[in-house]
């Protein structure tokens, strides 16, 4: 039997967080039918050794191995394609993300087609709080968006609107835009969000700001390029 629910984790030298969010996940989802699909992105750090020990263990949580690293939009992608659950939920794999949020999450997907996460109080260095609301802001005025934290991880989308979404490198920031761009509808919703325990952040200002700038203006010269026509059947 498919399973309801379908989780997708992009995994990269997370090795010290996977059996913690794997039992967090497992609390927050009883009573649920779902699957867990880890995607390990290359990682060098013994995560995927961990990671196939852990799915031996619980058949229900599965693993994809990348041979080499390809960064998170290509691991949320291969495991969008892998995915069977009628919703598909997408989170990080830092423990940052609360599992527990995910039936809300999956609550609101019976009026909408894609429900953000939206870390209103996040647990952050400084530095890296201010300039994601530098970015959020910026991306949102060059894409005519509202969207309050695009760089939340935890999103809940219906399978069937998720498939007509073609990804490029980078462009998982950008799903809710992609989304409303098929004609979906998009809502927000607040989330906890967790200091990071264990590993190190694969983000920061220098390897980032300049790549999604890039991306921002792609997604704003096809939102301005968007085919738009009716057919008069009169």
């Amino acid at each position: 039997m498919n399973p309801d629910i379908s989780i997708v984790i992009p995994v990269y030298n997370e090795v010290d967080n996977i059996e913690p969010l794997g039992h967090s996940i497992i609390n927050a989802m009883q009573g649920q039918n779902y699957e867990v699909i880890f995607v390990d992105d290359g990682s060098t750090d013994g995560s995927n050794q961990k990671l196939d020990e852990w799915c031996v263990r619980y058949t229900n949580f599965r693993t994809l191995h990348f041979k080499i690293n390809a960064g998170q939009t290509a691991a949320m992608d291969a495991g969008f394609k892998h995915a069977s659950g009628k919703y598909v939920i997408s989170m990080d794999a830092d423990m940052q993300n609360d599992p527990a949020d995910i039936p809300r999450l999956i609550e609101k997907l019976s009026r909408y087609d894609l429900v953000c996460g939206w870390r209103q109080k996040r647990n952050d260095p400084w530095l890296k709080r201010i300039s994601s609301k530098v970015a959020n802001f910026i991306r949102n005025k060059l894409s005519q968006e509202n969207i309050k934290d695009t760089g939340c991880s935890l999103k809940a989308y219906r399978r069937e609107c998720l498939r007509q979404i073609k990804l490029y490198n980078g462009m998982h920031r950008f799903l809710p835009t992609l989304f409303k761009m098929e004609g979906f509808t998009v809502t927000e919703i607040i989330v906890s969000h967790y200091p990071r325990k264990f590993g190190k952040s694969k983000y920061g200002i220098s390897n980032r700001a300049f790549r999604a700038f890039i991306d921002l203006l792609v997604v704003r010269w096809m939102k301005k390029r968007k085919l738009n026509y009716e057919i008069d059947t009169g």
